[in-house]
């Protein structure tokens, strides 16, 4: 085993992924202050105690419905939720008490029992594959041979996983508004708008995309995971950067804004450099192919970047903004 294949063999350990997945909602709750930290620091002596109250309120809103959305696809999807740090412990547990009973003499026996409880290094992995790669693949399981019908199936627990932190920035913000904002009703549209936008170009049609590259890919009888890959992330690029600013845009000025703001003036969200930062969410779909398990657990803090977008109402106008 090469040393490349041994590191996203470490990454794909479940240990690592529920470990990840245990520390998020501190991570996020952490960032949620360091961002109010900065946001009070940004703004005039006047404006600190108004602003700071508002951006507290959709940081928490946002943060708060990105560590439920999981649950809240899963149960919507039917989608199994990923094992706790705790139930993986105990599977291994199960796992290496009945082989090690069996093979009492194993000298890989050693590095099974550091599975109960901790995460395997690079040269535990190599030797463990090394010796007898059926073994390591209990440990570790390979990646499932994933092809365009069980793409779409992703899409449906992505796209509400997605949804959630996104409606949880839209609602804080209103909240927030409500409260210190005499025109709190004139500023729904742009968070309406810009969660639009969020939602459409930086995380549904990317997905959507994804899943349809791979299926002309497997039209065309492609078999390279490279080439799936890069096919992918085309997808993702031409859906979600060109196809849902454009559809978020329309959306907006043809339907939203008449609805809710009959005089508001018709408006342009183009993309930005951190709107496609955005899409390292998508590595999520690419995922499926490759592996790479360990980072769905770090969605709800991607995803509540665009929560928060939109609870502030963002829009690259600044005059349509509500800041």
């Amino acid at each position: 085993m090469n040393r490349i294949t041994a590191i996203g063999k470490y990454l794909d350990q479940p240990m690592l992924t529920a470990k990840i997945n245990k520390y998020v909602p501190h991570t996020l709750a952490i960032g949620s202050g360091v961002y109010l930290g900065k946001v009070l620091h940004d703004k005039p002596i006047e404006e600190k105690k108004k602003e700071g109250f508002k951006s507290a309120i959709i940081l928490a809103a946002t943060a708060i419905s990105a560590v439920f959305a999981p649950k809240i696809a899963s149960k919507v999807t039917g989608r199994k939720m990923s094992k706790t740090l705790s139930q993986v412990k105990k599977s291994n547990a199960e796992f290496v008490d009945e082989f090690v009973s069996k093979n009492k003499n194993n000298e890989l026996n050693p590095i099974l029992e550091k599975t109960k409880d901790k995460l395997l290094s690079l040269s535990d992995i190599t030797t463990l594959f090394n010796k007898d790669k059926k073994l390591g693949d209990k440990i570790i399981p390979p990646p499932d041979n994933i092809q365009a019908k069980d793409i779409f199936k992703e899409i449906g627990y992505l796209s509400v996983y997605g949804a959630v932190p996104v409606a949880g920035g839209i609602t804080g913000g209103i909240v927030a508004d409500r409260i210190s904002e005499p025109d709190w009703k004139k500023r729904i549209p742009n968070k309406i708008n810009e969660g639009v936008y969020q939602y459409l170009a930086n995380i549904f049609l990317c997905n959507v995309g994804a899943g349809a590259a791979l299926g002309v890919l497997e039209k065309s009888n492609v078999k390279s995971k490279t080439a799936r890959c890069l096919g992918m992330v085309g997808g993702i690029l031409l859906t979600g950067v060109i196809g849902g600013s454009v559809m978020a845009n329309y959306i907006g000025n043809k339907l939203i804004n008449p609805i809710i703001s009959k005089d508001k003036k018709e408006e342009k969200r183009t993309p930005e450099l951190l709107d496609l930062s955005l899409h390292t969410d998508d590595i999520a779909t690419v995922s499926l192919l490759s592996g790479l398990k360990w980072i769905e657990p770090s969605l709800p803090i991607l995803y509540s970047i665009s929560g928060y977008r939109a609870g502030i109402g963002y829009r690259n106008n600044k005059e349509d903004s509500d800041k």
